[in-house]
C-alpha cells in the first residue's frame, strides 16, 4: 500500500525534528572586542592638574640644577677669583657670589616658612667661617633644599596673604617671595657664568648635550 501525500509530509517533519533534536547546539557568538579607540579612552585617566607648590618648585628646581653645577664647575684654587679692572673693581669674588644666593635663599624661604631662617646666614655674603669649596658648597646645596620644603607649604589659599617683607621694611606676599626665590639666583649666575669664561671655564649648562640614542 502506498503511503498518502499526507503521510509522506509527517514522515519528513519526523526526520527534521530529530535530526534538530541530534544536532550539537551552536556556540554562542564571542563578544565583540573593544574597539581601540575605547581601549585607548579608558586605558588611564588623565593626569591631575599640578598644584601651585608644584608649580612653583618646579621653577626653583631647573633653577637650582644649572646655578648649582656652576657653582662646581670652577676649580676651588679659582673660587676666591674676582675681575678688577675698570668697572669690576670691588664686586664680589665667585665663592661670595654663591654664598650670596645661599644666603638669600635661606632668607627668602625663611619668610615664606613664616619662621626664622634655620642656619646662621652671617652677612649678606654668607657666613666668614664657610670658606672651602667643599663647604661652601655644602652650605649651597642645603640652601636649596630648605626651599624646596618652604616652597611646599604655598597654596592658592595663603600665596597672597600679606607676610613681613624680609629685606627690610614693609609687607609682601609669599607668592611675591617664592617667584624671588627663583629669580634672584639667575642674576648671579649670569656674573658668575662671565667669571667661568675669564677662566677658560665652559659653564655645564652651555655644553653641547650627548646625542639621544
Amino acid at each position: 500500500m502506498k503511503p498518502t501525500k499526507w503521510a509522506l509530509v509527517l514522515m519528513l517533519l519526523s526526520c527534521a525534528l530529530a535530526a534538530a533534536q541530534t544536532a550539537p547546539a551552536a556556540k554562542p557568538a564571542a563578544p565583540k572586542k573593544a574597539s581601540q579607540a575605547a581601549k585607548s579612552a579608558t586605558a588611564k585617566a588623565p593626569a591631575a592638574n599640578p598644584t601651585m607648590a608644584q608649580v612653583l618648585d618646579r621653577g626653583f628646581r631647573n633653577m637650582e640644577s644649572e646655578f648649582v653645577s656652576a657653582a662646581d664647575a670652577m676649580p676651588e684654587e679659582k673660587y676666591g677669583f674676582a675681575p678688577s679692572d675698570g668697572e669690576f673693581k670691588g664686586v664680589r669674588t665667585f665663592a661670595q657670589q654663591v654664598k650670596h644666593v645661599a644666603a638669600s635663599n635661606y632668607i627668602i624661604c625663611a619668610a615664606i616658612a613664616g619662621e626664622k631662617p634655620p642656619v646662621d646666614v652671617g652677612s649678606e655674603n654668607g657666613p666668614d667661617a664657610i670658606a672651602s669649596k667643599a663647604d661652601i658648597m655644602n652650605f649651597l646645596k642645603n640652601s636649596f633644599a630648605y626651599g624646596h620644603k618652604a616652597l611646599s607649604t604655598v597654596t592658592p589659599r595663603n600665596a597672597t596673604g600679606s607676610i613681613q617683607f624680609p629685606f627690610g621694611p614693609g609687607k609682601t606676599t609669599r607668592l611675591a617671595m617664592a617667584v624671588l626665590a627663583t629669580a634672584h639666583p639667575f642674576d648671579h649666575y649670569g656674573q658668575m657664568v662671565e667669571y667661568l669664561r675669564m677662566n677658560g671655564i665652559i659653564p655645564p649648562a652651555s655644553r653641547p648635550q650627548p646625542a639621544k640614542q
